[in-house]
Formats: structure tokens, C-alpha cells, sequence
């Protein structure tokens, strides 16, 4: 699948693969050790040029600890399980990239902006059909919008559309249309932005909607049932290659070729995912009952890359694992994040400190093969020269740096005890509850190697409930600003738009720490203005930025990552690295031959 291509996501820690670490530099692991992978060798395209036969069926294994959440809805999808699992269907995505991540004609629709006006013009292609049959058309991305505008709207976008005109006074109920928006035509219409940026040009946030859904289906149900409707669970309609025939809840999709694709028919019958544990799925592959695994865990590496039948492609991840920092609440009426000044966490000394205290780069080197290294910033390295090079921002954890850590503490006032725990700094006692994610079979490992590490530094953190918490679970306490939880291991699948807004802004429900302030509110803000057309201002704005959020350290971002994807010898003709056209991916792979 084309990773550039997703909406923006939470994924879970086997996504990103949890490790054991009893200590950085001893015994008693299982990883990485001294075998480190030269990640350049990697190829992104299958070996394989031999023709597609016909009448065969690609198996996909998505590997998932939990039962995936079945929310098959760009506007309602929250992980980016879902999104493997409808990746075939398109996804409701409307526009092709470049390999800049810029829109560009030829997809399902084309854009062009105006930035004297600061108005897009969409125009969907005249063949575009959901794979009912019926058209897509202007009125299924304005209402699109409006469904997401609506203040009974479940979903976590409302950030992304924010810079359109009429959004607010929508939402408010001032208004029953969205004034930005205008139907030029059936297939046409004109957008009206508050302000427009680059980033209004790429896949992601900056109002452009890179998706729709069939409007005509959904609009006589309430917005605040669509969650769990008919239309979304079972029978979601498409219009790229592929389209649900099956769900099986929580275990596997199965889909068929769409008749209704504008584009070339697809080289495969029959798609089918299953939802894979990582504890199976490296048996899965040597009885060679997949094609293709999505999420396939790197702390196992040396166990499954020399499997029979299969050859490992690798692309650099858009994506990275963090620790957040609980600060406030979101409020649903407002569509906005709330700080809390008396949060537990609300002291930046003692989130630095509890940075400063872990060492990423080992955990990369030792046991993860080299396929994982320290996280800087939170601008990944595949965004070129907008990422805070090392040199600049070396962030947390570069080693482990506990007399730092120790020496922060101190001076904020958080003394230890007798027992050599530390109280706050009005001298009640410091418990922080710490919420992580089951995953691969060394995930509590992981997670006691950071207790153990804060504890080092006189920090008493216990696992919330005293274990780890399933997929859905974690992350619905989490969006939920549970008040049992102080600090958060998670993890971002991101676009192509390195614009921070739909993340770390004050409207953003995803900003799941709940940080707000001035200076943030400024910096994200000039990111995503007209000045950063100018490339130099705009490298200037992020930089900028990271180097405010690496000092506030509301999230410190913990590791970057290569993805390894094993595919069958019989695929042929499949290109991870794609970022021309995900509907090119999936109507040109196929197999080779009947049997793997």
C-alpha cells in the first residue's frame, strides 16, 4: 500500500513493534543485537516481472493485536488498520501526488488554487462512479464537508476543514450551508478558504478534503449514528479498483473487483485481509498462507527474513512512535483542546526529565536491526529539509542521560524521599500512572524498561490498571482524556502534508496531550499561512516550531522507523514505494502462479 497515501492515524505499538529490554546493553533480549540492517539494500518493488495470470485471489495479512474497529469511513476511521483494510477500495481519495506529496491532475479528481482569490477549483472526472453505479458528484463533497461541520459529527477531521469559509458558522447551527463551498456544476465546485498555504496543495489538512463519501447514502441518517450504520460497517461503497463484498467483524475483509472503476481492470479476482496476531503471523508465512503483510513487526526481523518463498521490501515509514503527556481536555463543544494549569504533568521540567532518561538510540540499534532510530522531532525525515536535522534539535534520548534528568527534577523542586521516590513540588506524593499497549509478546519488557528508567530518577510511574491495554482500549481512554492516565506511549501514520495543524493545534481532536498555548497557537499558524509559500519562510516557520515543541516536550517523539514488508515470490508487479497513484498499486499487482 501506498503509506503517502493515508489519512492521518493512530497506530498501534506493534505497528511500530515493541522490543524487550531488560538493559540496554546486557543479556536476556530478544532483537536486534550487533546484526544491524543496512535499511539502502531494501528494494520497494517486487522482483517478480513475470505476467499476472488470471482468476486468482491476493491474501493479506494485517497484523493487529486487537479486533480492527470495522469504522470503514474516511470521515469516521481513527487507525490505520481500517485504512489497510480499505486501501483497495481507494478509500474515497480523490486526487493523485506527486512524489512531493503536491496534488496533481489525473486521479479521480484534479485541483487547481488560486491564491490571489484564495479559492480552489475541484473538479471530480465525468466517469467517476461509486461502485453502486450511481455518479460521484459535487454534492457528495459538499456534503461530505457538511457532515463532518456537523456538531453532532463523531469523528476526529473537523480540524481539517476549518479553514474553509462558512465552516464555523455551520457548525454553530448560524447557518445552514457552508458559505465557502459553491456547485459550479454536477462535477465542479469552487472552495473559499479563511487563508491558504502549501499545504493547501498537498494530501492532507489545509481544508482542500482529499476524500468523499456518498452523500446520498448517508444523509437521511443522523450524523451521530453514522458510526454505527449499515453503510459504514458492512456495505461501504467505493469507487477505486476493489469493493467490500465481505466483512467478517473484527477478522477479515473480503473484497471484489469494482465494475464501476473508471481505470484498468484489476489483475487479481479477489483481495482478501485477515486480521493477523503478531504472536501468528511469522507462522503464517513459513506455512506461506499470505501474499503480503501490512505492519509486519521488526523487533523478529532475523526470525522471518530469510523465509522461504518470500522476499523483504522496505521503505522509510511516514510515521513515529511518541510519549505524551496528559494536559488537559477536549471539548466537544467547542471543538477545542483545554489546558489544564494544574495537570499533573503541566511542568516542563519533569516531561524533559522523563526524556532525558531513556536511551532510543540503543533500543534502535540492539533490537530493532538498525530498522529503527531515535526520533529528533516530530517533523519525519522524509519531509527533507523541513525536518530539524540532529545537529539542530537532537531531542530526547539520544543516550540516556539520567544526571540531566536528576539535575531538572531537582531544581523544579521534586524531591526524593527516604525511599527515593520524589514528591511534587508542594510535597504531596508523585504517582504517575502510565498507559502503553499490548502488542508483540516483548511489550511489557518495553514498557517496565521505561518504569525501571524513571524510577532510576526517583519517579514513581505505574502501568495504569497495572497492565497493558489492548489497541482500542488504549486508545479510546486516551481520546477519552480518561483521568486515570498521566503519560501515553503512541504512535502517528501521517500524510503527506508535514503541516502540524490536524495534530498539535488548539482545534485538532487528535492532539490528544491537550496543549494550547500562544506561542504554539502563533507558530502552527504561520506554518500554515500565505507567507510560507515563500520557501525559505516556510523552512523557517517548521524549524521553528520543532524547536518549540522539542523545548515544551507536550509529546517527545521517540523513534522513526523503516517498514518491512514480506511479499510472495508468485506477486509481481507490486511497488510500495508508489506515490504516483494508489489505484495504480492495486489495479496492476497480481500473481504470477496458482500456488505460493
Amino acid at each position: 500500500m501506498n503509506k503517502r497515501r493515508k489519512i492521518v492515524c493512530l497506530i498501534g505499538l506493534s505497528c511500530v513493534s515493541v522490543l524487550a529490554l531488560a538493559a540496554c546493553g546486557g543479556g536476556g533480549t530478544s532483537g536486534g543485537g550487533d546484526d544491524k540492517v543496512d535499511t539502502s539494500k531494501f528494494s520497494v518493488m517486487t522482483s517478480n516481472k513475470d505476467a499476472a495470470i488470471e482468476g486468482q485471489t491476493l491474501e493479506i495479512a494485517v497484523v493487529n493485536d486487537s479486533p480492527f474497529a470495522g469504522l470503514f469511513s474516511p470521515i469516521l476511521s481513527k487507525d490505520a488498520y481500517d485504512t489497510y483494510f480499505m486501501a483497495p477500495t481507494g478509500f474515497g481519495t480523490i486526487y493523485d501526488m506527486d512524489e512531493n506529496g503536491k496534488i496533481k491532475d489525473g486521479g479521480p479528481a484534479n485541483f487547481k488554487l488560486d491564491r490571489d482569490s484564495k479559492t480552489g477549483t475541484v473538479t471530480l472526472r465525468d466517469d467517476l462512479m461509486w461502485s453502486d453505479g450511481t455518479p460521484v458528484t459535487a454534492d457528495d463533497y459538499i456534503g461530505t464537508m457538511k457532515i463532518i461541520a456537523d456538531k453532532d459529527y463523531t469523528g476526529v477531521r473537523y480540524s481539517d476543514i476549518t479553514d474553509v469559509v462558512g465552516v464555523e458558522d455551520f457548525h454553530a447551527g448560524k447557518a445552514d450551508d457552508i458559505s465557502g463551498l459553491k456547485k459550479v456544476d454536477d462535477h465542479t465546485i469552487e472552495v473559499t478558504y479563511t487563508d491558504v498555504s502549501p499545504g493547501t496543495e498537498l494530501m492532507g489538512s489545509g481544508g482542500t478534503l482529499n476524500y468523499v463519501v456518498p452523500y446520498a447514502q448517508l444523509k437521511d441518517i443522523p450524523v451521530k449514528d453514522l458510526e454505527s450504520s449499515d453503510p459504514i460497517r458492512k456495505h461501504p461503497l467505493s469507487f477505486g479498483p476493489f469493493v467490500v463484498n465481505a466483512i467478517v467483524p473484527g477478522e477479515s475483509v473480503e473484497l471484489k473487483v469494482n465494475e464501476h472503476f473508471y481505470g484498468d481492470k484489476p489483475k487479481v479476482d479477489k483481495i482478501v485481509l485477515k486480521n493477523t496476531s503478531s504472536d501468528a503471523v511469522t507462522q503464517s508465512l513459513q506455512a506461506k498462507q499470505f501474499d503480503l503483510v501490512f505492519s509486519m513487526p521488526t523487533d523478529s526481523f532475523d526470525k522471518y527474513k530469510d523465509t522461504a518463498g518470500y522476499e523483504m521490501l522496505g521503505t522509510p515509514e511516514m510515521s513515529y512512535s511518541y510519549i505524551g503527556f496528559k494536559l488537559g481536555k477536549f471539548d466537544s463543544a467547542t471543538n477545542k483542546n483545554i489546558m489544564d494549569e494544574h495537570a499533573k504533568m503541566n511542568n516542563v521540567s519533569l516531561r524533559q526529565a522523563m526524556g532525558y532518561a531513556l536511551d532510543q538510540t540503543k533500543v534502535g540499534e540492539k533490537f530493532y536491526f538498525g530498522l529503527r532510530t531515535q526520533a529528533n522531532t516530530l517533523i519525519v525525515p522524509a519531509f527533507g529539509d523541513l525536518s530539524a536535522p540532529r545537529s539542530m534539535i537532537p531531542g530526547y534520548g539520544h543516550e540516556a542521560d539520567l544526571d540531566k534528568a536528576n539535575k531538572l527534577l531537582d531544581e523544579a523542586g521534586y524531591k526524593k524521599g527516604d525511599d527515593g521516590m520524589r514528591t511534587d513540588p508542594d510535597g504531596k506524593d508523585l504517582v504517575i500512572n502510565f498507559a502503553s499497549m499490548s502488542g508483540t509478546d516483548i511489550a511489557e519488557p518495553l514498557s517496565q524498561y521505561y518504569i525501571q528508567q524513571w524510577q532510576e530518577i526517583g519517579l514513581n510511574v505505574k502501568l495504569v490498571d497495572g497492565r497493558l491495554l489492548d489497541f482500542q482500549t488504549f486508545y479510546q481512554r486516551v481520546q477519552d482524556d480518561d483521568p486515570g492516565i498521566d503519560v501515553f506511549q503512541g504512535a502517528w501514520s501521517l500524510d503527506w502534508n508535514p503541516d502540524p495543524t490536524s495534530l498539535y493545534s488548539e482545534s485538532a481532536a487528535f492532539n490528544m496531550t491537550r496543549y494550547v498555548s500562544d506561542e504554539n497557537t502563533k507558530l502552527i499558524k504561520d506554518i500554515a499561512s500565505d507567507k510560507s509559500f515563500d520557501d525559505a519562510h516556510r523552512k523557517e516557520a517548521f524549524l521553528a516550531w520543532q524547536k518549540y515543541a522539542s523545548e515544551q516536550a507536550f509529546v517527545i517523539p521517540t523513534l522513526f522507523r523503516t517498514a518491512i514488508y514480506p511479499v510472495s515470490e508468485r506477486v509481481t508487479n507490486l511497488d510500495m514505494g508508489n506515490t504516483a497513484s494508489a489505484y495504480d498499486v492495486w489495479s496492476t499487482v497480481g500473481v504470477s502462479k496458482a500456488d505460493r
